[in-house]
């Protein structure tokens, strides 16, 4: 009877976890009810949060949280795009307010939600097809059509 409450608590807790991956692509964000995405961190040695702003995109929400993280933590930082981080003077890094990171991030976002959006809607866009029109080969060419002048 053991064995078999043992095997179920761990398909329950691989259920969640698929669950969680799919609510939550990437770390530090999460999804309101009407769709958009935000972003916020806890900051360190304290029970208050940064408000990091909200975001159309999951990939704006998850960059703004990576700014964050980076000039909280540092080039240590666990980051959703490692390779996408601008790293900056190291002067920066050592002495930087709630505020300035929040502005930090919240430029970072709102440029890659622009570009997201804009990538979306370009790609959502109908292609111009070429308007040709063709010859019905069964009619008779008219005296305009004619080669004879």
């Amino acid at each position: 009877m053991e064995g078999a409450a043992c095997c179920s608590t761990s398909t329950s807790a691989e259920k969640r976890k698929q669950r969680q991956n799919q609510e939550k692509p990437y770390r530090g964000i999460r999804m309101r009810k009407w769709g958009k995405w935000v972003a916020e961190i806890r900051e360190p040695n304290k029970r208050s949060r940064i408000w990091l702003g909200s975001y159309t995109t999951p990939v704006a929400a998850a960059r703004a949280y990576d700014t964050a993280v980076f000039y909280l933590r540092g080039p240590s930082a666990r980051l959703n795009f490692p390779d996408l981080i601008f790293q900056e003077d190291d002067d920066e890094l050592r002495d930087i307010s709630a505020a300035s990171i929040r502005k930090k991030a919240t430029e970072v976002g709102a440029r890659v939600d622009a570009l997201q959006t804009a990538r979306a809607l370009h790609a959502s866009q109908p292609k111009p097809s070429r308007v040709s029109e063709t010859p019905d080969l069964n009619e008779y060419p008219g005296p305009e059509n004619s080669d004879e002048d």
